[in-house]
């Protein structure tokens, strides 16, 4: 059974920020493992999630939703690698290449959900201009 999340470069995007969020944190002081690291790597982890999630529900609107909570983890993120960049754990061209990651990953995200709401206007729009005979019949007061 083909997964339809795989299918969006998103999540692939996604996948690869994850993967470089947890090359940066090997870097770290030891004793942050259960702190700072672990928040980063959660966050990270996070966007990818929702977004496989939202992809295998059945509704544009509930995708949506998923898609929504993916950039809120991306702005978790992005405040969990400003913080380690003050800190000094992060280099700073590290912490430009990782922004630079999640700008791309929300703008997609910007972009798929403009998508799904205009599909999903499309329909509704298409619905009622054009009702299903089951509807109509459904409506009528019975006699």
């Amino acid at each position: 059974m083909e997964k339809p999340h795989r299918r969006l470069d998103v999540w692939n995007s996604s996948v690869e920020l994850v993967l470089a969020i947890y090359q940066a944190t090997e870097k770290f002081p030891q004793e942050e493992r259960f702190a700072l690291t672990s928040q980063l790597r959660r966050s990270a982890i996070s966007a990818p999630s929702n977004i496989a999630e939202g992809a295998a529900r059945q509704t544009k609107k509930e995708f949506a939703n998923y898609i929504h909570i993916a950039q809120g983890s991306l702005s978790e993120l992005d405040t969990h690698l400003e913080i380690a960049r003050r800190l000094n754990y992060l280099p700073n061209r590290d912490w430009e290449e990782l922004d630079g990651h999640i700008q791309r990953i929300d703008k997609m995200l910007s972009g798929l959900l403009r998508h799904l709401k205009k599909n999903s206007r499309l329909l509704t729009t298409n619905a009622s201009a054009n009702p299903s005979p089951l509807t109509l019949h459904a409506s009528r007061p019975s006699r």
